[in-house]
């Protein structure tokens, strides 16, 4: 018997689900979670001590591969000093100039622990800041499990949700408070410009992922991003750009360098912590000063500011920042979808392929999909034999055909070449 199935029974025994985060407990695929026991560079171990490439990094944050020695070294002198003061540091004050500098359009940011905490506070402020209540998302969008943000949304969320007309996508959310949250196709400016129209004097944000990977990879159209860039301006709402997954990660400067949107707020976290707890919001000066303790709008953490996290993230941001690292990233990623897509077309396997940055999707589709409607039309059966033959093979795929993939600097092309092949032999046994 598997050691992973030995430790996913007793996970399961005192752990609901035997998980932490459900999208892990393999729901969507079938089959056994694999127990990491230890990580390095591209590459992971189970509890079999069986090594995987891994295609997911965390989910994102582990740009720089897994226990990369200059950030362990700057966790381990940063932790010697204590884990924790609930007292300011200067390396909360290097951090935010850092993100500061590399996105313009944070003027000022307060950091926080997760990327759910950073959603809901910047639609609190969001609110706080307009002093209107409602706010408008995007299907197939995934802001976190705030309550207000669980209607239509992605990431595990499409394996379990309800497919009821604006009901939440989760149970224990209100319908009461789902009322003040306007759902939207992604990519649909008509929806968009037409709400505006009705309610735009009632609308107090509209909160996007500008490049969404939790209904796999769906990139936005110029034409859609700039209507709800003029139309939240147009009307006083504020855009908030959850770039929880895409700061640092599709781009140095986020998605927003790439699509020439300035956007009120900006979500962060993932790659900004280095893989430790940590994320941010921030954004206009004149908005974050409505934040406590300047302002009436409340939000505080315990461990807000984490010296070990902070640290985790500084050192991770300066080896992002050298020059030629996104380059070498998105080359490297780009690659490893041209050879996917090859072994597709040589097994005549509907395919079809997308990245930017180290951030990629595929699809078993004929055409690259542009909406949450378009995603779940795609083949999941076809996914799900693909995920667990790659799985035998020691390639460790996203456990969900919603979901973005991400690689690291540490891929390199002896890496590739071995997920490459593998997809070779597992598209010939589709």
């Amino acid at each position: 018997m598997s050691q992973n199935d030995v430790l996913f029974e007793r996970a399961q025994k005192t752990i609901p689900g035997g998980v932490n985060s459900p999208v892990r407990a393999f729901r969507q695929v079938g089959g056994t979670p694999r127990f990491v026991t230890k990580a390095k560079g591209p590459y992971f171990w189970d509890a079999d001590n069986k090594r995987y490439i891994d295609l997911i990094m965390s989910w994102g944050p582990m740009i720089v591969g897994h226990a990369n020695p200059e950030v362990v070294e700057a966790v381990q002198r940063a932790a010697e000093t204590s884990f924790s003061y609930g007292a300011p540091t200067e390396g909360e004050i290097e951090l935010a100039e850092r993100i500061c500098a590399l996105m313009p359009s944070v003027e000022q940011v307060r950091m926080v622990s997760s990327g759910t905490e950073a959603t809901m506070s910047a639609l609190r402020l969001a609110r706080g800041y307009t002093g209107r209540d409602l706010i408008i998302k995007f299907e197939g969008c995934y802001h976190g499990h705030a309550d207000s943000l669980l209607v239509k949304a992605g990431s595990g969320l499409l394996t379990f949700a309800d497919s009821t007309q604006n009901a939440p996508s989760s149970g224990g959310v209100p319908q009461d408070l789902v009322k003040h949250t306007l759902v939207l196709p992604y990519n649909d400016v008509e929806a968009i410009e037409a709400v505006f129209k009705k309610q735009g004097d009632q609308i107090a944000a509209v909160i996007i992922e500008p490049i969404a990977g939790n209904m796999n990879l769906i990139q936005p159209s110029k034409a859609f991003l700039s209507a709800i860039r003029n139309l939240t301006s147009q009307y006083g709402s504020v855009l908030i750009y959850d770039e929880v997954m895409t700061g640092f990660r599709v781009a140095l400067g986020g998605a927003q360098s790439l699509q020439g949107i300035v956007p009120d707020l900006t979500c962060l976290g993932k790659v900004m912590g280095g893989g430790m707890p940590m994320a941010a919001f921030g954004g206009k000066k004149e908005i974050m000063s409505k934040l406590a303790p300047l302002g009436n709008v409340y939000q505080a953490g315990t461990l807000s500011g984490n010296p070990v996290a902070v640290a985790a993230g500084l050192k991770t941001l300066e080896i992002i920042s050298r020059e030629g690292f996104y380059e070498c990233l998105t080359g490297q990623t780009e690659k490893l979808m041209s050879g996917l897509k090859q072994a597709a077309d040589k097994s005549g396997i509907p395919f079809e392929v997308d990245s930017i940055g180290g951030m990629f999707g595929f699809y078993f589709a004929d055409t690259v999909p542009n909406s949450y409607e378009a995603v779940t039309k795609t083949n999941i059966e076809a996914f799900k034999k693909f995920f667990h033959l790659m799985l035998e093979q020691g390639v460790y795929l996203a456990p969900s055909a919603y979901e973005a993939g991400f690689t690291s600097i540490a891929h390199d092309t002896e890496v590739l070449a071995a997920i490459i092949a593998a997809a070779d032999k597992s598209f010939a046994q589709l």
